[in-house]
């Protein structure tokens, strides 16, 4: 019996039957349903997506960036080649607003700072020879000697010494905030063939006297340091003082239905780093600026702190195409079906004839000779195609 039913299912085929329901309310509710899916296909997926358009998502990109300003510490006077690191002009780079300069050192022994984890000790015992510690200045000669930082002893070490010393602060903000940064930006949409920069190809000369101005000045991307911390939302002097991160995004958005120069970047500007951070606060790094003396290699080592600027680029364009249009459009016409559907659950499940609707709904013919008979058997519905007002009952003969 289990074989031959299955054998039965397999061999049948179901096909809608018309039933007119007259009911205002179930009515409304499927016209309400085909209005809202035209809505959002039509508003949402067509218009504000562009669902009739291939799209590509990940532009090709190049940045160059050259920074330009002079400024003074009480010390020297700083040009660009002092402060911006590293040189290249990359994506990524950093503006040096302050520095902590260490005295001169020179390789020698000298006592082990007393702040590295270790260090103190109270006989030779305590510095085994040759042992280094990661988070140490040098090598340790064996010896423990007094140290020069305050009472008490510490290892020897070799290194460059001294490693303990009053280092002197220098600010470099004076002239910091009219620093001018030149990011020249080429995008390529390979998919497409679409290439284009963001600088005006026709004409060179008005690089040499502009300012970025998002309505008149859209193709001169030449900000000034203090406009971008501006429009990052933060405090200059704090940064200057602590350092940060900020953030240049360039979007580009093309529709490549349009001309090409209706494809134009957007600029944004934001912090990157957390400003509230309790461990490691801002942004710092070390480097060294090593000279001779008399025949013997000395060095200065200073602590700088700044703006790192990081340039990113996003992007997206779309053309045109038949698949995406095609596949959008069978999707909108099945999802009005959903109306149907939800309707028929409302009438077979919801509604007080609900068995009747069922019995009129469904009708299981065991053969059908032809098409003739198929029509005889089938029940004759009476007027419209469509849910009109009523008083609820199936319009059935």
């Amino acid at each position: 019996m289990g074989a031959q039913r299955c054998l039965q299912l397999l061999c049948s085929y179901s096909t809608p039957q018309v039933l007119v329901v007259r009911d205002w309310r179930l009515g409304a509710v499927y016209r309400m349903l085909q209005l809202l899916v035209l809505l959002y296909f039509v508003g949402y997926v067509f218009i504000l997506q562009k669902g009739y358009q291939e799209c590509e998502t990940s532009p090709e990109s190049s940045v160059i960036t050259k920074v330009k300003g002079v400024t003074e510490s009480p010390s020297k006077v700083w040009d660009v080649g002092d402060y911006v690191a590293p040189p290249e002009g990359g994506s990524t780079f950093s503006i040096i607003t302050r520095v902590e300069i260490s005295p001169a050192q020179m390789m020698d022994t000298c006592p082990e700072s007393l702040t590295v984890p270790g260090a103190a000790c109270s006989s030779d015992q305590n510095c085994p020879a040759g042992d280094m510690d990661v988070l140490g200045h040098g090598e340790k000669t064996g010896r423990c000697v007094p140290s020069t930082a305050g009472p008490g002893k510490s290892c020897e070490i070799l290194a460059w010494c001294p490693v303990d010393g009053s280092s002197v602060s220098e600010s470099l903000a004076q002239m910091a905030a009219q620093f001018t940064i030149l990011v020249k930006n080429s995008i390529r949409f390979p998919r497409f063939g679409f290439s284009r920069s963001n600088i005006l190809t026709a004409e060179r000369s008005y690089l040499k006297s502009c300012t970025f101005n998002a309505t008149s000045g859209l193709y001169c991307p030449i900000f000034k340091l203090g406009f971008i911390v501006e429009q990052a939302g933060e405090d200059f002097a704090e940064l200057a003082e602590k350092g940060g991160i900020i953030g240049i995004i360039i979007s580009w958005d093309c529709n490549l239905d349009l001309p090409g120069t209706e494809c134009r970047p957007r600029y944004s500007f934001r912090r990157l780093d957390a400003k509230a951070a309790s461990a490691a606060p801002g942004y710092n790094y070390r480097f060294v600026k090593d000279y001779s003396w008399k025949g013997t290699p000395r060095r200065v080592l200073i602590k700088a702190y700044g703006i790192r600027i990081d340039v990113m680029v996003q992007g997206q364009a779309g053309k045109f195409s038949l698949v995406p249009t095609a596949i959008n459009v069978a999707t909108a016409l099945t999802s009005l079906g959903l109306g149907s559907f939800l309707c028929d659950w409302i009438l077979l499940s919801c509604m007080n004839k609900q068995r009747v609707y069922s019995s009129r709904k469904f009708e299981e013919v065991s053969r059908v000779p032809g098409l003739g008979a198929a029509a005889r058997a089938e029940p004759q519905l009476e007027g419209a195609a469509g849910p009109g007002c009523g008083d609820g009952e199936p319009a059935l003969r």
